[in-house]
């Protein structure tokens, strides 16, 4: 079986408090009693990703796929912690076989390591094997890869996130397999909503690269604010959910007030129109930061 982890793209509402997803491209996927299930078939692939990409357009808040409205409502102050969403989407693209997964043990693996201090190191973690994804050609993204990534100077830190997933890999994978590309976006999810953020539905499937990304993929702390837009507009990124981002260091920085829960500082810091306090003036994105 093999599944592609590219991320959907999602996009703001404005007539409606809500995300809906736009889908760059759509797979076949459904879900029965709260368990994943990837179904065969090229052909019927392409059929029920036809329909479901034309059923979201239309109905824009449904969730047509996996629950009720309800799940995917997210008030607008709650931006700036489900930026992170469509990192933690998977894109799948199934050749053989059928396979359910349950969710709900992973994420128990998951909540019995995770704790609010270490929260803002895993959503880190959740960036650096995501954010190598490029919209063009759908290569990077969420796959596993950083785990072959770590002595890469971008990535100084991350060592201590994966030894903390890693025994919950452990413990996961006596019951059921895990890939780490699932692993790290369920701890993602897990890791905004220990810290006050919305709970994120995370859709699993995804199966590990055997090599690291191609390196270069990331944000450059000297980049401007041009180049910034430019990056990150290949990787689906609006220019505002690229600002979003950015204000996930009131998560874990040094020199915030409430380090370790999802507030409005950042935003707080653009109406002044002063630079934040941070330990390092170069502090941008999630590099070196936690």
């Amino acid at each position: 079986m093999e599944l592609n982890s590219i991320p959907y793209i999602a996009s703001w509402s404005s007539s409606s408090s809500c995300f809906y997803y736009s889908y760059s491209r759509c797979a076949c996927r459904g879900t029965r009693d709260g368990k994943l299930v990837t179904k065969a078939s090229a052909a019927g692939r392409k059929r029920a990703a036809d329909s479901v990409c034309s059923q979201l357009s239309e109905q824009g808040t449904e969730d047509s796929i996996s629950g009720p409205r309800s799940s995917w409502r997210i008030r607008r102050r709650d931006l700036a912690s489900a930026i992170l969403l469509p990192f933690l989407i998977p894109r799948v693209n199934i050749s053989i076989a059928a396979e359910i997964y349950d969710a709900s043990i992973i994420r128990s693996g998951v909540r019995s390591v995770l704790t609010k201090g270490k929260a803002a190191g895993v959503l880190r973690l959740v960036f650096h094997d995501a954010g190598t994804f490029e919209i063009g050609d759908g290569s990077g993204g969420m796959n596993g890869s950083i785990i072959y990534e770590v002595d890469r100077p971008e990535n100084i830190g991350l060592n201590r996130s994966i030894k903390i997933l890693r025994k919950a890999k452990e413990g996961i994978d006596n019951v059921q397999k895990v890939s780490w590309a699932d692993l790290i976006a369920v701890a993602g999810a897990e890791a905004v909503a220990l810290c006050g953020g919305p709970e994120i539905p995370v859709r699993l499937g995804r199966v590990d690269s055997s090599s690291a990304d191609p390196s270069g993929k990331l944000p450059e702390e000297t980049l401007d604010a041009a180049s910034l837009k430019t990056l990150f507009s290949k990787k689906g990124f609006s220019a505002q959910e690229l600002v979003v981002l950015s204000g996930a260091h009131t998560i874990g920085g040094k020199g915030f007030g409430s380090p370790v829960v999802f507030d409005n500082t950042y935003f707080k810091v653009l109406l002044d129109n002063r630079p934040p306090q941070t330990s390092s003036s170069k502090c941008i994105f999630l590099t070196n930061c936690f």
